[in-house]
């Protein structure tokens, strides 16, 4: 639902009834991820998506049932392989949707109302809502945000919202969206109740140190991808807001004195394209002791083997070294700035989702991957 938060929340602050349908839990190949969202107002207007058209229409239908009768319901989208013209996904895959109503009267209306303001003004919050348990309870909503505060409750049970509000914040502090099974009487076994927690959180962000034009083709695609992109270089003639108008930041500085004071956490990008070494080495030696999600740095197969052993001979270890992607990107080919962004692009996503680079044709491997906790990847 937070997908679509900014439309939705003016569809709020309008006074529309309307309905949410809400992607809680997928299996194999389905086409989007848990939080995807598709809303149907009272005038049949939609927005969103649930599964890039497959069911569309079967869920709209479910909207609009919703807004009639006022009852929250989880159905769940399949493959059928006995009747070719049945609702379902074509990708094999499986999908859950919760369908909310939020309507005038609902007890929902509140709790959503606040959630897709914060939402839309990009202020971190996790609204949790039972898609798995009592009838009474289907649908409830609990809001929680960082500071441990809370809106709204999941049916008056007071020690249920406790253990929901306390598992809700772990999952928010880490940015996750996913499933919580507690027990009804609120314990944090699980039991006969299921929640499905959907974070906003601020964008990770994608640092890009060195200000060339294969930088500027690199923002392009780091917004494309919903990163935040900030751009750093030593050297103010090269790091203007002229030549690089998307950055979300410019920055100039010495990058590893810039590295040591922003803000960085465990989806951070760092991409280091300065192939320099009075720059590359102090940098890295920052960037590879600390816990992001990538580090990569641009050069040539001798660039990076100079690179590799001035980094030896400053003391770091073999574990740390074996962090650095480089020479950075997937061998696609790449010559133009463009190409060569794309190529970045696509190791990152590889590295996130577990994926291998081979392509898909003649392949085995599985289209689709989820992460566990651990970082393992999953095929799906």
């Amino acid at each position: 639902m937070l997908d679509i938060a900014e439309e939705l929340s003016r569809w709020a602050e309008e006074g529309r009834d309307f309905a949410v349908a809400t992607v809680v839990s997928v299996g194999g190949s389905a086409p989007r991820a848990p939080g995807a969202a598709l809303a149907v107002d009272a005038a049949g207007t939609v927005i969103g998506s649930v599964s890039g058209g497959c069911v569309e229409g079967a869920v709209y239908d479910l909207c609009v049932q919703a807004l009639r009768d006022g009852e929250t319901v989880l159905e769940r989208f399949g493959y059928s392989d006995e009747d070719a013209f049945a609702v379902g996904l074509t990708c094999g895959g499986i999908i859950d949707v919760l369908i909310t109503p939020v309507r005038a009267e609902a007890p929902v209306r509140a709790v959503f109302r606040s959630a897709l303001s914060a939402a839309a003004r990009g202020e971190p919050a996790a609204l949790a809502q039972v898609v798995r348990g009592p009838a009474g309870l289907l649908g409830t909503a609990l809001l929680v945000r960082p500071d441990g505060s809370c809106e709204g409750g999941l049916g008056g049970h007071e020690e249920l919202d406790r253990t929901a509000a306390a598992e809700t914040r772990a999952l928010l502090d880490t940015g996750r969206t996913g499933t919580v099974a507690l027990s009804e009487d609120g314990s944090h076994c699980p039991g006969g109740l299921t929640l499905f927690v959907a974070s906003n959180v601020a964008p990770p962000r994608m640092i890009v140190f060195g200000a060339i034009d294969f930088a500027a083709a690199l923002v392009r695609v780091g917004k494309f991808l919903g990163y935040q992109v900030t751009v750093c270089d030593a050297r103010p003639v090269f790091a203007t807001r002229a030549r690089f108008p998307e950055a979300d930041d410019i920055v100039v500085d010495w990058p590893h004195r810039y590295l040591r004071r922003t803000a960085t956490d465990g989806r951070t990008v760092l991409c280091v394209l300065t192939h320099d070494a009075k720059f590359d080495v102090p940098l890295l030696r920052e960037a590879l002791r600390m816990p992001v999600a990538f580090v990569g740095a641009m050069g040539s197969r001798r660039t990076h083997r100079d690179r590799d052993r001035r980094l030896r001979e400053a003391g770091m270890s073999e574990r740390e070294l074996a962090r650095l992607r480089s020479p950075i990107g997937l061998d696609l080919g790449a010559r133009t700035p463009e190409e060569t962004a794309l190529s970045i692009a696509a190791e990152i996503v590889a590295l996130r989702r577990g994926g291998t680079g081979v392509p898909l044709t003649g392949s085995r491997t599985p289209i689709h991957r989820d992460r566990d906790e651990t970082g393992a990847a999953a095929a799906a």
